[in-house]
């Protein structure tokens, strides 16, 4: 199903923002303007087109202009009036540049100027004009003619005057001149939306924030296709055409996106599957203090979460990520939800793990990604129902990992000698020596009562004894302990889920917050 309809497309540099066409199907944005062209007779230039009009003693020229030189854009015909003499023509539309009156040049002159030379041209006035396919929105140029302006076009008057040559103007000739009309061998026009970007949905990405920064775009968003190529700063008329053309858009990027993971997956062993993946923007922290945000390409797949510059687009490409991290040893953490009253929601998921993060920025939609000695990726989406699909993405593809690992060992240190500590999906935790391979302790999951840590190496561990209910404590000496905490988490979440899907569920921060609204 294809989605069509009007946007302004804002130049940054100028300040200017544009009529444009948007046409959405399921792999492609189009971006389409205005322009007049020849569609029969003589194979004249739509660039220039010269039309010589006849005054006519009731309705004068037929039309009204705008603009001038004194507002940095050419004078344009702002109005064309049925069955008077510019329309007669056939030749002339809305939007058109003059670019000579009876030869005179006057891309140049202000707007009087023009009116001054239209208004005592005499009887019959040649004009030369082009069409301006990058009309100025403030000019308020109705996007249809002849016939009613636009529903946009039409709701606020342009701040720049509207000379109406519908008018007589100094003429001598008190008889009623022959109308203008096209004669039969002329070339005839129209005006039409002309393609002139076509941007591929697949791997594309989505920004509505100011490049690097966290200011949010009123109303507008751009458009970036795998290749770079942008559509520049689409700017929408109210704030609900914006958020539906993002859905829209995002929704055609994400079915994609699923059809590009089940072709990579007819090429991966069932324990190498792609879960999920897509963009995101992460906060890179510059040495001046200053967040910067840069796209990234996002994966789930097998047992590892990657992180790309750019999207793996064939089997090869997944040795390149930039960052590659076991799922085992990650912990996913939802930090932000834009509410209704303005307020921020800041969660922490599953069994109360919390770290403290520098929260400043305005983005909504944040998560991030703990990963070993301590470090973490902060990321930000666009849209809340993306943050709900990374958090459920992220508890499926830790889940399916802890069943298909099934055990975690890692080297440690308890009362000065070297130990194996082995985290298991059945057994829970096991404590051995790694040289002679007796178990010293073994405990369920469900014997673990409460744990603390230094924040670099250590932990204590407190277990309940079956038999005496008492109290044990075990403190161990990891090399990389937020590692092991992670996958400690991660296991247990996972014993969680296998017993009680709906605990899991309940615990969804995002999808709850996305459900209620």
């Amino acid at each position: 199903q294809t989605k069509t309809g009007i946007a302004l497309l804002y130049d940054e540099v100028s300040e200017n923002a544009y009529d444009i066409r948007l046409k959405l199907t399921k792999e492609v944005l189009t971006i389409q303007k205005q322009d007049v062209i020849c569609v029969s007779g003589s194979d004249h230039s739509a660039n220039h087109r010269t039309v010589t009009l006849r005054r006519q003693p009731v309705g004068g020229l037929g039309l009204s202009i705008k603009g001038g030189a004194e507002h940095k854009v050419p004078v344009v015909i702002s109005k064309i009036f049925k069955d008077q003499a510019a329309e007669q023509t056939g030749m002339l539309f809305i939007g058109d540049a003059i670019i000579q009156v009876n030869g005179i040049n006057v891309e140049s002159a202000t707007h009087e100027e023009v009116v001054h030379l239209l208004r005592n041209a005499g009887d019959e006035v040649t004009i030369t004009v082009q069409y301006l396919r990058e009309a100025p929105s403030f000019l308020k140029l109705p996007l249809g003619s002849p016939g009613p302006p636009s529903d946009h076009s039409s709701g606020t008057s342009s701040p720049l005057f509207d000379s109406g040559l519908h008018l007589n103007g100094n003429s001598t000739n008190t008889a009623p001149s022959s109308p203008s009309s096209p004669i039969a061998n002329e070339p005839k026009y129209e005006k039409r939306w002309l393609d002139t970007l076509s941007v591929p949905l697949s791997m594309a990405r989505i920004s509505r924030y100011k490049t690097g920064t966290d200011k949010l775009r009123s109303n507008a968003f751009e458009v970036l296709a795998l290749d770079g190529v942008s559509t520049g700063i689409l700017q929408f008329y109210t704030a609900q055409e914006s958020a539906d053309w993002l859905r829209a858009m995002s929704t055609n990027i994400s079915d994609l996106t699923l059809q590009n993971m089940k072709m990579a997956n007819k090429c991966c062993s069932p324990s190498d599957q792609v879960i999920h993946m897509g963009w995101v923007n992460e906060r890179l922290e510059g040495t001046d203090s200053s967040q910067l945000y840069k796209f990234k390409f996002l994966a789930l797949k097998g047992s590892s979460f990657y992180i790309f510059s750019t999207p793996p687009v064939s089997t090869l490409d997944w040795v390149r990520a930039e960052k590659i991290y076991n799922l085992c040893e990650v912990l996913f953490k939802v930090h932000k939800l834009w509410l209704a009253d303005d307020c921020w929601l800041q969660a922490n998921l599953y069994l109360g793990i919390h770290q403290d993060f520098d929260l400043e920025d305005q983005r909504p939609y944040c998560f991030s990604v703990m990963v070993g000695h301590g470090k973490s990726h902060y990321f930000n989406v666009e849209l809340g129902s993306e943050l709900v699909v990374w958090e459920k993405s992220f508890q499926r593809a830790i889940f399916l990992e802890v069943q298909r690992t099934g055990s975690k060992t890692y080297m440690c240190r308890w009362q000065g000698d070297t130990l194996c500590f082995t985290v298991d999906f059945a057994l829970g935790f096991t404590c051995f020596d790694s040289k002679t391979k007796n178990v010293l302790w073994r405990f369920k999951f469900s014997q673990l009562k409460g744990s603390s840590d230094d924040g670099k190496t250590r932990v204590k561990m407190l277990f309940q004894n079956l038999d005496t209910k008492q109290i044990e404590t075990k403190e161990l000496e990891f090399q990389d302990l937020t590692a092991v905490l992670h996958c400690i988490h991660s296991f247990i979440a996972a014993k969680v889920a296998s017993v009680d899907p709906v605990f899991i569920d309940s615990q969804s921060i995002a999808r709850r917050y996305m459900y209620s609204n």
